[in-house]
């Protein structure tokens, strides 16, 4: 059963959404205060978190910035009126996903499937060395294997997230095609999503930091974005 973890300091809210989660095969674990979430977490075996935002001890953004120095878990953050400034500094801090408040509990469990999707499953995913080889996306400086969704930038592992993966593979399987904003929210987030172009821009962002010094995505203005990095090839690879 998929393990999930709320953090919000409303004691109200677990029991009900602790019932409605077990239809979808979801166990839902309720934590009032960040130290406590913080805690649970670093126990392992949670599949997702839900952070709200307004907290106490810590509010959700230096909450979600905490994880994020650990963890690369999906995060889902509930903002209050749905404050487009909140999902901007939410996602900017990492979160894959945000959901106002009130909500309605099937929409977070379907925001919840839809950022599991995008999770590796380690069941029956084959050793890197069988891998290494077969499918991987070579460019220079670059390699990401979709099977393992793991990224190298000059020869060392790249931590990203769900979100940030699938951008960069998208990008990658087409280097050089430019894809436009309300595309790649599409292909990451589905058709039922509210667009919302600004998300995309933010986690390009954080995505360039993390391939530094590699100058890796290319913003054509008005258009979108692409790879910009030349494939490798095999004989450069394996020389």
């Amino acid at each position: 059963m998929t393990r999930i973890l709320l953090i919000d300091d409303d004691e109200q809210l677990g029991e009900p959404l602790t019932a409605y989660f077990a239809r979808f095969e979801m166990q839902l674990s309720h934590a009032t205060r960040p130290s406590a979430g913080l805690a649970l977490l670093r126990q392992g075996g949670f599949d997702a978190a839900i952070l709200d935002v307004m907290l106490p001890e810590m509010d959700g953004f230096t909450l979600c910035r905490t994880i994020r120095k650990e963890s690369d878990i999906p995060l889902i953050m509930l903002t209050a009126r749905g404050d487009v400034m909140d999902r901007v500094v939410g996602l900017e801090l990492g979160a894959d996903d945000y959901l106002p408040k009130p909500f309605e509990p099937r929409e977070l469990v379907a925001r919840l499937q839809t950022v599991l999707r995008r999770r590796p499953s380690s069941a029956g995913a084959p050793p890197a060395s069988a891998v290494a080889n077969d499918g991987c996306l070579h460019f220079e400086g670059l390699r990401v294997d979709p099977a393992t969704r793991s990224v190298q930038r000059l020869g060392s592992a790249v931590e990203l997230t769900s979100t940030e993966f699938d951008l960069l593979h998208l990008l990658a399987r087409e280097p050089g095609r430019v894809f436009h904003r309300d595309d790649i929210l599409n292909q990451l987030r589905g058709h039922d999503a509210e667009l919302y172009t600004r998300a995309v821009d933010i986690v390009v962002s954080r995505l360039r930091k993390k391939l530094e010094p590699l100058d890796a995505i290319k913003t054509l203005r008005n258009a979108g974005y692409s790879l910009a990095l030349r494939p490798q090839a095999a004989d450069a690879r394996h020389g």
